[in-house]
């Protein structure tokens, strides 16, 4: 059965506490525990109540720099819906590459449709997508659930457009590693933009069809095949279309120079073919004990709760103008695992509706009228160079309290990811909703996370930049 398909349980407290003392020890000290006249009700797996915290009583933490002069003010907000299509799977891609069940815990995915551990930057590319604008990129956080211990099931995941055979075969094609030349370019005139625009997106499908051209070709003529009758023409190409850039963005301001650079693409070897894809029960570190057909291990039980709201907006920055993020850029939030790896990276993600100025690091209990919230606010300075990194962090750091990049960084839209959920009060009072989470967390809101995936082409993000670095307001 795909790992997509088939029913997320509500709760396995059942089946946990019949499996007997051995699964407890099993998974690793989860302590499984049975109330006496209740059979097979367990409460190893709830939140801690300590968890939790009264909004009302948390003193606002939360105050944005003041924009100086000539600052991007502006926002991009992107409609990718609220995973209304069941996109689930406990992968991360970004974080563990080709580990399925990595995460141990389901993420919810908006944007790209074919996300899973196998997942890759030619997949990515060739799949479909539910924001409206036709962004590509991957958003995905844990699910949060509704716990009240009572046994019921979840609506079946949806299986996604594209699979983990198609991104297998993918990954083992070589393919075209051309430079970004979007965030490669100063701001833009207004006058010139639909003509810049149109430009990035022939150098786009200039790649693709190189792509193409190498999946169709492949094995023939070795690598003087690929960069004669491929890698060369691509090259004029592109020269072609970057100096046409620079002509019209000449017309109205300082010619751009030193794009020339850009020009000359690259290949990338695809992965060794003579390695077996791991099977859905696998890790890096072998099969956990207690999986189920999802593989969810199962402390991560509970009514997974869609959000009511979604809300994906890039902003700009207080100090200056912003430049493109290149595609394929990897930006992760938070921590995952705040136990093991500490404070350092985790962070304050909890609010309220109307009570955004207070952010905490523990489930809120909201008052009438006011609703859960999740802030993930995206590290936005790029080291100018690097689509990723060993930690995945060391590329794009967060700013400042002033909102500065530091020296060799570059500011870039920063992504805020908004999250709100309808959790009725009565659940909050009794302390039953929890984030998802590898087993060592127990729940903990601290390890709450994020992750994204710069997909988007070059004119969706050039209009972005475009739009925050003029302070407007836009909406895509």
């Amino acid at each position: 059965m795909s790992r997509t398909q088939g029913r997320h349980r509500l709760s396995r407290r059942t089946k946990i506490a019949t499996g007997g003392l051995a699964l407890a020890i099993a998974v690793g000290g989860i302590v499984v525990a049975t109330t006496t006249g209740n059979t097979g009700e367990a409460s190893a797996d709830e939140a801690n109540p300590a968890f939790f915290v009264d909004i009302l009583k948390v003193k606002p933490n939360q105050f944005d720099p003041r924009p100086v002069t000539g600052a991007a003010t502006g926002t991009f907000t992107v409609d990718c819906g609220r995973n209304e299509n069941q996109h689930f799977n406990p992968d991360n891609f970004i974080a563990q590459p080709g580990v399925r069940n990595g995460a141990q815990h389901l993420h919810d995915y908006v944007g790209n449709l074919s996300t899973n551990a196998d997942s890759n930057n030619k997949s990515l590319v060739k799949a479909g997508t539910t924001c409206r604008n036709g962004d590509k990129s991957a958003y995905f956080w844990p699910v949060v659930r509704i716990d009240t211990g009572e046994e019921e099931e979840n609506e079946p995941a949806k299986v996604p457009d594209g699979d983990r055979a198609q991104a297998d075969r993918e990954a083992k094609t070589a393919q075209v590693a051309c430079p970004d030349v979007a965030s490669k370019l100063a701001d833009i005139p207004d006058q010139a933009m639909a003509e810049v625009d149109g430009n990035l997106d022939q150098l786009d499908s200039q790649t693709d069809e190189a792509n193409q051209r190498i999946a169709a070709t492949q094995g023939q003529g070795g690598q003087d095949f690929v960069r004669n009758a491929i890698l060369n023409p691509l090259k004029d190409r592109r020269s072609a279309i970057i100096d046409r850039i620079a002509t019209a963005i000449g017309r109205f301001t300082q010619k751009p120079r030193d794009l020339g650079d850009l020009a000359p693409c690259a290949t990338k070897p695809g992965k060794d073919t003579g390695t077996p894809t791991p099977p859905p029960s696998t890790t890096a570190g072998g099969a956990l004990p207690g999986q189920d057909e999802n593989n969810e291990l199962p402390g991560n039980d509970g009514q997974i709760l869609r959000p009511q709201r979604v809300q994906l907006t890039f902003r700009g920055s207080p100090v200056g103008k912003v430049v493109a993020m290149p595609r394929f850029l990897r930006v992760l939030y938070g921590d995952a695992k705040v136990s093991t790896n500490g404070p350092a990276n985790a962070k304050a993600s909890w609010t309220c509706t109307g009570f955004e100025n207070r952010l905490v690091d523990k489930y809120p209990i909201c008052p009438e009228g006011s609703k859960v919230k999740r802030v993930h606010t995206f590290p936005s300075c790029w080291d100018g160079k690097n689509t990723d990194s060993a930690n995945h962090r060391t590329h794009i750091v967060f700013p400042d309290r002033f909102g500065r990049c530091g020296n060799g960084f570059k500011a870039v839209p920063q992504l805020q990811i908004s999250l709100t959920y309808d959790i009725p009060r009565d659940i909050q009072l009794k302390k039953q909703y929890k984030v998802d989470a590898f087993p060592q967390e127990k729940h903990n809101p601290l390890s709450d996370h994020d992750d994204f995936a710069n997909v988007m082409s070059q004119r969706i993000m050039n209009g972005l930049v475009n739009c925050v670095n003029r302070g407007r307001t836009c909406r895509a």
